[in-house]
């Protein structure tokens, strides 16, 4: 969830030899990257009895932050003020998309939350490609939503469900900001200040929910374990993966993040899916690299004559 569209390479030209090796490892370091973030998801799960969601929420942040500071150590000066407004509003979504999102699979199975999440990104997808499609893919993403519903939603929790889809609200304006703010800021230096205003706002409630328990040594080695699972881990892998090979074939290949947590979930968390819910959970999964091929083929120069 941490890689920009600003950060990404430009892709090899079409007629570049292929690298088969480089081609294996570049899969299997993106879905490294793509079960530490599930993982780490499924370790912050455990972790909200003894510290409550907000308090692991501003753990992984604040921890985060850190360790990106220390990495970037990022200059404050020579930004203009759109630069600065650009990144508190992309620090507002980080806060956003990771507070709602553990709201979430406090409520709902991990599975199912990844799936209803990352409808937000693939709605971000469908309208900016503008193709008929897109549109098409997008009715193949609503009807496993249905299908998910079919389960009842009652029995997934509709506080969980709407904090859900709130998330991936808010990793779609990751997204968008994300941009902007890799536009203004040399390197992760806008991520490392973005996430230090994320952290900043998310600690008075992580304070409140946790209280002491934040500085216990334990919970404190289990909230560095989930930085680094969560946000140091795949970030490192993935911007090495992309160094790789092509963005659209990165993209397919994080498709497959609501698969792996719903693996992580059933085996962390022991939280087993119907046939139906899994059946729902791979309908999305197509949807969503039907559209990242509509949208790449769309972004793709016109072949010469």
């Amino acid at each position: 969830m941490l890689v920009t569209e600003t950060l990404l390479p430009a892709p090899r030209p079409a007629d570049a030899p292929p690298q088969r090796r480089g081609g294996v490892l570049a899969v299997g370091l993106v879905l490294g990257g793509a079960l530490s973030v599930q993982f780490g998801s499924a370790l912050a799960a455990l972790l909200f009895p003894r510290t409550g969601v907000a308090g692991a929420v501003t753990l992984r942040l604040t921890i985060s932050a850190v360790l990106l500071l220390v990495v970037c150590r990022p200059r404050l000066r020579g930004y203009d003020r759109s630069a600065w407004l650009a990144a508190g509003a992309f620090g507002l979504a980080l806060a956003g998309m990771n507070s709602l999102f553990y709201q979430a699979i406090e409520r709902i199975p991990l599975g199912p939350t990844v799936t209803l999440e990352v409808l937000g990104p693939l709605a971000l997808s469908v309208f900016t490609a503008r193709r008929l499609a897109s549109w098409c893919w997008a009715g193949l993403a609503l009807a496993g939503v249905a299908l998910l519903g079919q389960g009842g939603f009652d029995r997934l929790n509709p506080a969980g469900v709407a904090f859900a889809f709130g998330a991936g609200a808010m990793w779609a304006a990751y997204i968008v900001l994300s941009a902007r703010v890799g536009g203004r800021f040399p390197g992760a230096d806008g991520l490392a200040l973005a996430l230090t205003l994320a952290a900043l706002v998310t600690l008075p409630l992580g304070i409140v929910d946790g209280g002491a328990v934040l500085l216990d040594p334990q919970v404190l080695a289990l909230g560095t374990a989930l930085a680094v699972l969560a946000s140091g881990l795949p970030y490192t892998l993935e911007l090495l993966a992309l160094r790789r090979m092509p963005t659209a074939t990165f993209a397919v290949l994080m498709s497959l993040g609501p698969a792996i947590a719903t693996l992580a979930g059933w085996l962390v968390l022991r939280q087993a899916l119907t046939l139906l819910e899994c059946a729902a959970i791979v309908l999305v999964i197509a949807a969503s690299i039907g559209a990242v091929r509509v949208r790449a083929a769309a972004a793709a120069p016109p072949a010469r004559q």
